[in-house]
């Protein structure tokens, strides 16, 4: 039989399906005619079907060496060496084959695949509108163009693309999914749920639209029917891990941490490499009191997936909940934080063209994913409110994913509102950039979902950090931080690392109630004849050594009580069997597990005399708290997360509540308990002390925020360009 003959008999079996017979004839005239562009190539085809994606990039190599002409070739090099991940080496065959065939569609659609995957979103972006220019309906085409849009933060022209792929291809179940997926982004739930039915209706076992659709009932509230669906996703696909982790963070929202910590647990028995499970135990954990479970946790997420750069914001915080007096572990964290992932971009960092006018109106930037029904708000509102909008332009870029009432009220005390949850750190960092930002101020510093890697890029001259909590980033980049004076003292070393210290007049926050309180309810204990102590803060910085100082505080004042925020499942029956296990009846703690606004906030009408938490002080609850008529003990240490109680309080005229140890800490908490017409007394005229404070003069407090801001302006200015 001739090398001719074989060769076609060969492309027979091949197309018969019968590889192993189709491949032992190709190497037969690869026998006779070694450099056989042509069989070379099939024989690249087969193997790359057949999963031997390293064979068969070799196989197309020998090809275009024999052939160099041959773009067919170089197009199924490219695909075989992105099989393996080689996205670079992918990108330069399919290059080499436009040089050959430059109006050929499937090589352009193929050459975005390529760019997508190694983030270089806007040039995938042309190369698949040029692939619909030579083919106006090729329905894959638009589809890659709309996950290349979708991927570089464009979601309404993701959407339109997805649309227009649609109608080309009414049956493209990924079209659907990814549509719907787009439009969970928007917001539009009714919409993306309709799109997610569409692509299960396209293809019932398609698992990953199954998961899709509970995170759009989750957003819509539906929690049952999204568990429900996460549940069907992995009926469908046993081993799919990302609706395993998105199950897990369910229960988590409920406040089923055994359950959400089981679900984490089982997914690494069967995938012990899967990071975002690591992880999500991490978040389990701390919401649990087991910050060195929590560690550990997320130090084995690094190990997998070293550049997770939130994975490392998790530990810088979860240290921050964890200090003894020691801060050198946070310190040596955040500076391996700011090495590995700040310090890299400051080559890439562009002059900036902002006007050095040190008195000109100055556009003021903040950024956070929070402006929400969350903590922030409380201290965010009024400042927004009072800003001087004549000598400042207010931007707020909004990374919050479900926007609120509280979201519409900030919105319309500023001068301009960018959503920009979609868009990446860098296009991001562009968008400040552009929009000619003066101070950019981090709002959410290592707390979860920040933007640092935006302020790693430098987007505007000055930036600051403030708010999230006492303390610092530990980023160069970020070259201030806005403090006060009793939480970072004037020559005292409090451990920051990175940002200098701006120490703003009186405070370094402002309150304000944006949320409904009730009123200041009479003393609880006048009415029961029992002193209620109580810790409303979340119970990640309540730590056994703070527990026990509580057991002495309770053993001190006789038929005391303890109220206190904790999760239900184990945790409640770990803190139940500490103090029980310790002599406290179990009528004298109440332990409630967290709540919704409207039941969290009558707590309080039920504590006489708050508990501070230490060493991680409270700083909304503590507001909270005073704002409700209940005074609240505080230990004020060295670092500047132990020291927010501290300033709180003394501004409100409250420095008998502050003390330095445990010793004075329960003295002064028990010294209150046994003086309840005092106690009644100070209730009733609490909620006007502090807002007589400069901690409730808006104004004020902008003022002096402002004067602040026109300081590190100035300093700007005044540096060599």
């Amino acid at each position: 039989m001739t090398a001719q003959q074989l060769f076609e008999r060969a492309l027979q079996e091949h197309q018969a399906g019968r590889l192993a017979e189709a491949e032992m004839l190709y190497r037969q005239v690869l026998a006779i005619h070694p450099e056989s562009p042509e069989v070379h190539y099939n024989l690249g085809n087969l193997l790359n079907a057949r999963g031997q994606a390293a064979q068969a990039v070799d196989a197309f190599s020998r090809a275009v060496r024999s052939k160099p002409d041959y773009a067919e070739a170089h197009n199924n090099l490219g695909m075989a060496l992105a099989g393996l991940g080689r996205h670079e080496e992918a990108i330069a065959a399919y290059r080499r084959a436009l040089e050959y065939r430059p109006n050929q569609p499937v090589i352009h659609n193929n050459l975005g695949i390529a760019l997508k995957e190694r983030g270089q979103f806007d040039e995938a972006i042309a190369v698949y509108r040029r692939a619909l220019e030579l083919k106006p309906d090729y329905a894959q085409a638009c589809y890659n163009l709309g996950n290349a849009l979708g991927g570089s933060g464009r979601c309404d022209e993701a959407i339109a693309a997805y649309e227009r792929a649609l109608v080309m291809k009414p049956d493209l179940a990924e079209a659907h999914n990814n549509l719907g997926n787009m439009l969970d982004e928007r917001g539009r739930l009714d919409e993306a749920i309709a799109a997610l039915h569409r692509a299960l209706g396209c293809r019932p076992d398609y698992a990953e639209a199954r998961n899709n659709l509970g995170n759009a009932l989750w957003h819509r509230g539906q929690r049952e029917e999204a568990m429900a669906s996460y549940r069907e996703a992995i009926r469908l696909k046993p081993d799919y891990a990302l609706a395993w982790n998105n199950l897990g963070n369910a229960f988590r929202e409920q406040g089923r941490l055994d359950e959400a910590a089981a679900i984490f647990r089982r997914l690494l028995e069967v995938k012990p490499t899967d990071a975002d499970a690591r992880n999500n135990l991490g978040n389990v954990l701390v919401d649990q009191g087991r910050l060195d479970e929590a560690l550990a946790s997320y130090r084995g997420a690094l190990q997998i997936r070293p550049a997770w750069a939130q994975v490392h914001s998790n530990v810088v915080y979860a240290l921050h909940l964890r200090l003894d007096g020691d801060d050198g572990a946070l310190v040596e964290e955040q500076r391996r934080w700011n090495r590995q992932f700040s310090e890299p971009l400051r080559q890439s960092v562009l002059p900036h063209a902002n006007d050095r006018n040190p008195q000109r109106r100055l556009r003021i930037g903040y950024v956070s994913p929070d402006f929400r029904s969350h903590a922030v708000a409380f201290f965010l509102a009024p400042l927004l409110e009072a800003h001087d909008h004549g000598a400042y332009e207010i931007h707020c870029y909004s990374d919050v994913r479900r926007s609120d009432a509280v979201t519409e009220w900030l919105r319309r005390s500023v001068d301009a509102w960018h959503d920009v949850r979609t868009l990446p750190d860098a296009a991001l960092a562009e968008r400040v950039r552009n929009d000619g930002i003066d101070i950019l101020v981090d709002l959410a510093m290592h707390t979860a979902h920040n933007r640092l890697l935006t302020f790693a890029r430098q987007p505007a001259p000055v930036q600051v950090s403030w708010l999230a909590y006492p303390g610092s980033t530990g980023m160069e980049s970020i070259g201030y931080r806005l403090t006060d004076a009793h939480i970072d003292p004037a020559g005292q070393d409090t451990g920051a690392l990175g940002g200098e210290a701006i120490r703003l007049p009186e405070a370094w926050c402002c309150y304000a109630p944006v949320e409904e309180f009730p009123p200041v309810a009479p003393l609880p204990a006048e009415q029961s004849g029992a002193v209620t102590f109580g810790s409303l803060n979340q119970f990640s910085k309540i730590h056994e050594g703070l527990m026990r100082c509580w057991l002495q505080l309770l053993n001190a004042v006789p038929g005391s009580r303890l109220l206190m925020i904790c999760p239900a499942g184990e945790t409640m029956e770990r803190v139940r069997g500490l103090f029980t296990g310790n002599g406290i009846a179990p009528e004298r703690l109440e332990l409630i597990v967290p709540c919704d606004w409207p039941d969290y906030s009558r707590l309080f009408q039920r504590i006489d005399v708050a508990l501070d938490s230490y060493p991680c002080n409270g700083m909304t609850t503590t507001c909270h708290s005073l704002w409700m008529g209940v005074p609240v003990v505080t230990r004020m240490g060295p670092q500047a997360v132990s020291r927010a109680g501290s300033s709180l309080l003394r501004i409100v005229g409250l420095l008998e509540f502050v003390v330095e140890s445990e010793v004075e800490y329960i003295r002064v908490a028990a010294e209150w308990a046994g003086n309840l017409p005092r106690l009644a007394a100070l209730r009733q005229r609490l909620r006007a002390q502090m807002a007589a404070s400069p901690l409730m003069d808006a104004p004020r407090f902008a003022r002096n925020f402002e004067a602040a801001c026109r300081t590190m302006w100035r300093r700007w200015c005044a540096q060599r360009p």
